[in-house]
């Protein structure tokens, strides 16, 4: 059995507001009465890609706790350059950042769906080709295909309007391989399941805040909603299950 933690969406900005949801939710993974195999978080970790943002977002990663490392992936505001350097201890670049794990005998292929400059998301021919690779050097090992963007309408107009174009190309790369379990994202600031290219489609709850559905309300972002994540357990038969939490604040 393989179980994941995903989060998305922390948005660390500077504010103590974002930073204590964020912190909520680790303090939550920390107390858990067992071990998880991943932390996931699917994108946008600093708030304006700023190089102090994402030394927040290390600090947080870094804390004391038993569970692993996360694995993480850009969103559409985060940046490049300060997020390769502070959080991979790499030289800045503008190129995609593309990033292959391995945890609980899952292999995670962590793709780059932005577009510098623009919220909504696409997948590179150079970052397909390296999914590609993964894919293929997986063998029959289980594979989780992360990213920011949905490819895929959520039925939010206003996440729609930003989500990943292009997806054919993707839909037709995975219809060529049988190891991929699921396909894993954030960016709606909700949490929701549905289909792409016959594979579940995951999407993280937001940890910031969350989007309202459109026949909820006409408000479309909740700043008081707490925060959420997903679990995601693949069972040894091969059958996937998520369930959602919801994080509330610590009684007082």
């Amino acid at each position: 059995m393989i179980v994941i933690a995903h989060l998305s969406d922390l948005h660390l900005d500077g504010d103590e507001r974002s930073l204590a949801r964020a912190t909520r939710v680790f303090d939550h993974l920390n107390g858990l009465r067992g071990e998880i195999d991943a932390v996931l978080v699917t994108g946008d970790l600093a708030d304006h890609g700023l190089a102090e943002e994402y030394e927040a977002v290390a600090k947080l990663f870094a804390g004391p706790r038993k569970i692993l490392q996360p694995l993480h992936c850009p969103g559409n505001h985060d940046v490049r350059g300060p997020y390769r350097e502070v959080l991979l201890g790499e030289a800045p670049s503008d190129g995609p950042i593309n990033q292959v794990h391995h945890a609980g005998g899952a292999v995670f292929a962590l793709c780059d769906s932005t577009i510098p400059g623009r919220d909504d998301g696409y997948l590179t021919d150079e970052t397909l080709a390296w999914l590609e690779s993964v894919l293929a050097d997986a063998a029959d090992a289980p594979v989780f295909v992360c990213f920011h963007h949905p490819p895929a309408e959520l039925h939010i107009p206003y996440v729609d309007g930003i989500r990943q174009t292009g997806e054919d190309r993707l839909a037709a790369l995975l219809s060529r391989r049988s190891n991929v379990v699921a396909v894993l994202c954030g960016h709606a600031h909700t949490a929701a399941a549905g289909t792409f290219a016959g594979l579940p489609l995951l999407v993280a709850p937001g940890v910031v805040s969350t989007i309202g559905l459109p026949w909820e309300s006409d408000r479309i972002i909740d700043l008081d909603a707490p925060p959420a994540i997903a679990f995601h357990v693949l069972g040894d038969d091969g059958r996937l299950t998520t369930h959602y939490r919801v994080i509330q604040a610590p009684a007082r």
